[in-house]
């Protein structure tokens, strides 16, 4: 897998959550802030994001897509000076209003969801993003991203045989897609920091080595050899560009990768240990508890997630 494709899974807990909406103005809704990442897509009409903590309000459009990547509370109305109402969370995950949307005015669709992230290990691929993310909807810009707001929203106006599988996968797919167009954005003035790292070649390229061999016994000059940098060029620039170095990094990831398995699976020690590039189970357990400070099995069994555990 891809670097960005391992850091979303590796936070990932749970599916996606969603709920489509027809707010006839006028309308507000508030969302609280939460562990998670909270996103917005426009589908018809037009409305008005409304960031809070003093931040002006942002236009949207019929197409215009909103990310939230830290879950900070937000709102989102027909206009800044329409009262907001509450959107509460039930018990069974489905998502409510306190109150009603059936206004006289103007009408407006909207998508409203959120994906479920563990930030207990945030990639710092995600907490350096910015606290908004507005993709709008201009013509011939990432229409990748595009193909997949279309093919949600037909999905969710005409639902079919298979849509229960097929929502996840294309809200799964819009994330990723969200997170390249910024990425990509932001390479093209960032001169450090994930997007910049993942645009140069040297250390995109030895990161994707870590990602895709965490287990091979890297040390600063092979990784400079995959970069085909010196040793000295290599960890000046990694560590400039990225933020820590290189193995550093190295042993974050591989402890990230650890944390994820004993929560994940029944995977034993042992065997999460050599995944990880630890030679015996004793070294490995002597990293994870200076890293996370408690053993793997007591963070096995704090940290287990329901879905594991209801088919252990």
């Amino acid at each position: 897998m891809d670097v960005l494709s391992e850091a979303i899974t590796a936070m990932r807990s749970g599916r996606p959550e969603s709920f489509l909406s027809t707010a006839c103005a006028p309308w507000g809704l508030r969302f609280a802030a939460r562990d998670g990442v909270a996103f917005h897509i426009v589908l018809r009409g037009s409305c008005w994001l409304l960031p809070g903590a003093g931040d002006a309000p942002v236009a949207l459009g019929a197409g215009d897509v909103v990310l939230r990547p830290h879950g900070t509370e937000h709102g989102l109305a027909d206009d800044p000076t329409t009262p907001l109402t509450d959107i509460v969370q039930q018990p069974d995950g489905q998502w409510a209003l306190n109150g009603e949307l059936n206004g006289t005015g103007a009408t407006t669709r909207i998508l409203c969801g959120a994906y479920r992230l563990k930030r207990t290990r945030e990639h710092p691929l995600l907490s350096g993003l910015p606290d908004l993310i507005h993709l709008p909807a201009n013509i011939g810009t990432h229409r990748e991203l595009r193909a997949a707001v279309e093919l949600l929203g037909r999905e969710l106006e005409r639902p079919g045989p298979g849509s229960d599988a097929i929502l996840p996968s294309l809200l799964d797919t819009l994330l990723l897609y969200v997170m390249r167009a910024c990425l990509t954005d932001q390479a093209r003035t960032a001169s450090s920091g994930w997007a910049a790292a993942l645009a140069d070649p040297a250390i995109s390229t030895a990161l994707h080595a870590i990602h895709n061999r965490p287990a091979h016994p890297w040390t600063v000059e092979t990784l400079g050899a995959e970069a085909r940098l010196s040793r000295a060029a290599f960890a000046q620039r990694f560590t400039t560009i990225v933020g820590q170095p290189p193995l550093a990094y190295l042993t974050w990831w591989r402890m990230t990768l650890a944390g994820h398995a004993l929560t994940q699976s029944d995977t034993n020690l042992r065997t999460i240990a050599r995944q990880c590039g630890y030679a015996s189970e004793f070294t490995f357990v002597r990293a994870f508890t200076r890293e996370y400070g408690t053993s793997p099995g007591r963070y096995r069994r704090t940290h287990r997630t329901p879905e594991t555990a209801d088919t252990s």
